[in-house]
């Protein structure tokens, strides 16, 4: 590969055959990893290029290796998804009559291969207008060829799948086309499944890509549900699941096809016939379920789960409205509580969609005869839950919370929070108590039962309720000498029960007592920590008398082995509580706990560890909790101690100016500071925006640019303050209107878009005037513009606020800049005589082309505002912009029809509201999709 820099991957000329061979060797056989990445990059710029075709052809006319023959069989597919365009039409006939005659020549080397060209071919055919009926023309030219077979039927498996690919953006009018078309042939594909089955016999692999074909084509939905309901392959399907013998991937493909079955059919009355069928298939299933347990086939046996599921997916409305009777038959939920009943824990879990929305349904349904009769199965559906939650009972140490155990459990714990309204938290509560007060259980089953009432404490009625008072009172005196696993869920439910300590202080100090011992140890330090959190945040006022002692575990924290997240959230308990202290106590008080972490940002240097990094910027914790009431004319009690940690951050972002953790640090803790004390930190502004100027200027730290946002927010209608605080932004944003920091150079990476916008966009809401007759105000417009396009939802939010409210400054008389009203309409008009037809241009380009859906509401705002300051101007320039978009598709098929353009401009032109543009606008862009 070292000589293949020049043969010209990406920009330069075709390269010579040998060469790519070279680099594809080197790729799957280079010992040197760092060979195999630079023949990864080599190739991949190959990919891009306009050579990859005629490369590609190539390789596999000449079928040298595997290797050389799945490079060019997914580079064709590649190709062909992304960059069809670059072939001329009448280039199709060949590139198909190529494919099809490559598949069929290597339908032999590897099935791999096989499925990259039958995605190609699939993919092309999606394209291509041109290829009329290619189903029909697939099965007449192959399915009298036994070998071939196998390829065709792998064909006929993607191209369904390929209709509604996100790699295709074959727009809504081609796509319509091709499922009408589909529909049309499903017959021919059925009755070739058919008569493959016959051909199989008992050949395995054959039946296997046969229920693959039948659950894609379910999937599409264009399979006639009558003719299905009676077809010999519905009661195969049955056949083979109901069998012992069969293998498990047989059984798989066989579970997978039923699946999509029900699938297909969530509009039951509109399948009856084929829902009667699967109704009655799948319950013939549970005698076959329970061999596989028997056997101690878990594949098998989640498979049958996975069917089950489905099934009651399948029925939902029909088992809450009416359970008991016809395709309600309860039966179905009663499998889901067999499989329940499996010691696997992932057998489970498959169902638990299915609970979530059975418990939507039934809360949405609020009927208390329906609720009864649910709340049975429910019951044990909890009992199941429990069981699979315990420990194994050689486990040592605490549960751990982030392997797929632990995971579980806490899916456990949220489905448990959805469904415990149908059996009665309190009911529950005292239930799964009395399992522990009146028995003597195993430790495991001690703690999953202690893990499960944590899960629904909360929900729990505060009011009067002795069991709960009691439980907090056993558990508190719970001896050290219990498993720590047991302490560990113990501690979690104490934290869960704060509601309870705050209805009783009297219980405060022993449960301060019993956290106050899980603190001193290190596996259970961080939960202990977050249990006094939660304490701190619920029993503020009572906390207030433990305040000193708070300020001492601060002190300590070093001492304490604390997670970051678990040592912040001491930090945050005691700025909670801080706020409840007499106003006159708070400064010298939160000066004593700043005091604290001022030692400890002395000690942060580039490498230092993650906590003492977390633990050191003073005012970050204490200023964004601390937030006592504070009358108009009085001090804020945080401003003295602010101004006198200011020296401490400036020293640190001077020392440390080039290390972007610590000063987004800085910048995070400074902007809590200006947040807590308001206008109160106005004596920082001078000295903070000029070394914020003199870093930013050497060291493009994009942190700098959200703290100059809030800034902006909270000193930007001061008059005082305006011209500062621009010349920041100037400063921020350069010569030419755009961020200069982010994290790879690029002022429209996602990161330094969220940081950057928010900058203008405050100026706009705190003093329009300021930033619409400075001169960065146009380049900044042209930045934003071209960050539309960015696919990040946070990033294009961003954006969409600033466009709209920019535009919404010129439209709405707003109160707090009435005076000028006139003003902003006017510089509003001039920025948009400039630059309006560039927006509106863009914004449609992005939405029919770049951004997902979920964008357009914001998008849809920014037309409507843009709307409202001249509808004939406004009506010009979507014309204009419509006019540029692509009548035709790549593939010669139609993109969008001369009436559904008009139409849009109509319905987005005469809308008399914003969520008419954006109904508009989901349809339109789904033309392009």
């Amino acid at each position: 590969m070292e000589g293949s820099g020049g043969g010209g991957g990406g920009g330069g000329g075709k390269p010579n055959l040998q060469v790519v061979y070279q680099a594809v060797q080197a790729l799957y056989h280079d010992p040197d990893p760092s060979g195999k990445e630079r023949a990864s990059f080599w190739l991949g710029e190959l990919q891009r290029s306009v050579h990859a075709w005629e490369i590609s052809d190539k390789l596999l006319q000449i079928r040298q290796d595997v290797e050389s023959c799945y490079f060019a069989a997914q580079t064709m597919k590649m190709k062909i998804q992304t960059s069809f365009y670059e072939l001329p039409t009448d280039s199709h006939v060949s590139l198909r009559d190529s494919l099809l005659s490559h598949i069929q020549n290597l339908k032999d080397l590897s099935p791999v291969i096989v499925t990259q060209l039958a995605l190609a071919i699939a993919d092309l055919a999606l394209q291509m207008a041109s290829w009329k009926g290619c189903v029909q023309t697939l099965v007449e030219k192959y399915s009298n060829d036994v070998t071939s077979l196998p390829f065709l039927l792998e064909i006929l498996t993607v191209l369904p799948e390929e209709v509604h690919s996100r790699s295709l953006r074959i727009g809504a009018n081609r796509r319509t086309e091709i499922i009408e078309d589909l529909a049309y042939y499903s017959s021919t594909v059925i009755s070739l499944l058919v008569s493959c089955v016959e051909k199989a016999g008992n050949d395995e692999k054959m039946l296997i890509k046969i229920f693959r074909c039948l659950g894609s084509w379910f999937n599409l939905g264009v399979l006639d549900s009558n003719f299905m309901a009676n077809s010999k392959l519905l009661s195969l399907l049955f056949e083979v699941l109901q069998q012992d013998k069969t293998s498990s991937n047989l059984h798989e493909a066989a579970s997978d096809c039923v699946c999509s079955a029900l699938y297909a059919i969530e509009n039951v009355e509109t399948n009856l016939p084929l829902a009667l069928q699967l109704f009655q298939g799948v319950l013939t299933l549970e005698t076959a379920y329970h061999m596989a347990v028997a056997r101690e086939d878990l594949d098998k046996v989640l498979n049958y789960c996975r069917v089950f599921t489905e099934l009651c997916e399948t029925f939902l409305d029909k088992i809450v409205c009416t359970p008991g009777q016809g395709l309600g038959d309860l039966r179905t939920i009663e499998l889901l509580l067999i499989c329940a009943g499996h010691p696997q824990y992932e057998v489970i879990e498959i169902s638990f969609n299915f609970w979530y929305r059975l418990g939507e349904h039934l809360y949405k349904t609020d009927d208390a005869v329906i609720h009864s009769i649910f709340k049975a199965y429910i019951q044990r559906l909890l009992h199941a839950l429990a069981r699979h939650c315990q420990l194994d009972p050689d486990h040592e140490g605490i549960p751990e919370e982030t392997d797929d155990f632990g995971e579980f459990r806490m899916r456990v714990s949220d489905l448990v929070k959805d469904l415990i309204f149908l059996v009665g938290s309190l009911e529950c509560f005292a239930q799964l108590y009395a399992t522990l007060k009146d028995g003597n259980p195993p430790w495991e089953v001690t703690e999953a039962v202690l893990f499960i009432m944590a899960s629904i404490a909360k929900s729990v009625d505060q009011e009067n309720n002795p069991t709960l008072v009691e439980v907090l009172e056993g558990v508190v005196r719970l001896p050290q000498s219990v498993h720590i696993a047991v302490r560990y869920t113990s501690i979690e439910l104490v934290g869960e029960m704060s509601e309870v300590v705050d209805r009783n202080p009297h219980f405060l100090d022993p449960v301060l007592g019993y956290l106050m011992k899980g603190l001193c140890e290190k596996p259970l330090a961080s939960v202990a920590a977050k249990a006094i959190h939660n304490i701190c945040s619920v029993c503020r006022d009572h906390m207030a008398q433990h305040f000193s002692g708070l300020l001492e575990i601060a002190r300590s924290l070093d001492s304490f082995m604390l997670s970051p997240e678990a040592a912040v959230g001491l930090l945050k308990g005691t700025a909670l509580v801080l706020a409840r202290l007499p106003l006159e106590k708070i400064s010298a008080c939160l000066s004593e706990l700043c005091a604290v972490q001022v030692l400890a940002l002395k000690k942060v240097g580039p490498g230092a560890p993650e906590l003492a990094s977390e633990m050191a910027f003073p005012s970050s914790v204490p200023c964004r909790h601390t937030n006592p009431i504070v009358e108009n004319g009085q001090t804020h009690p945080c401003q003295k101690v602010i101004q006198e940690i200011w020296p401490v951050l400036s020293e640190t972002l001077n020392k440390h100016r080039a290390d972007n953790r610590i000063v987004e640090r800085c910048c995070r803790c400074l902007r809590f500071a200006v947040r807590c004390v308001g206008k109160g930190s106005a004596a920082l502004l001078q000295p903070l925006v000029t070394q914020m100027v003199s870093v930013y200027q050497e060291q493009q730290h994009s942190c700098f640019l959200y703290l100059g946002s809030i800034l902006v927010d909270e000193y930007g209608m001061e008059e005082g303050c305006r011209q500062g605080l621009l010349d920041m932004l100037q400063v921020g944003t350069g010569r030419g209107g755009v961020p200069r920091g982010s994290p790879n150079g690029s002022p429209l990476a996602p990161g330094s878009v969220c940081r950057s916008v928010p900058w203008a966009a405050r100026f706009i809401q705190r003093s329009p005037i300021t930033l619409l007759r400075s001169q960065v105000m146009v380049p900044i417009l042209q930045w934003a513009i071209a960050a539309t396009s960015l696919d990040h939802r946070d990033a294009n939010c961003s954006v969409m606020k600033f466009l709209r409210d920019l535009v919404h400054s010129g439209v709405a008389n707003d109160v707090s800049h009435e005076e000028d009203f006139e003003m902003r309409k006017e510089l509003i008009g001039q920025v948009m005589n400039q630059l309006g037809q560039q927006l509106v241009n863009q914004l449609l380009q992005t939405c029919c082309f770049c951004l997902p859906p979920y964008t357009l509401p914001d998008v849809a705002e920014v037309l409507w505002e843009i709307m409202q300051i001249d509808r004939p101007t406004f009506c010009r320039w979507l014309e204009n912009s419509l006019k540029g978009l692509p009548k035709e598709t790549s593939g010669g098929a139609v993109q969008v029809t001369h009436k559904q353009l008009t139409d849009f401009h109509k319905q987005v032109t005469s809308a008399e509201e914003c969520k008419q543009v954006c109904w508009a606008l989901r349809d339109f862009t789904r033309l392009f999709r």
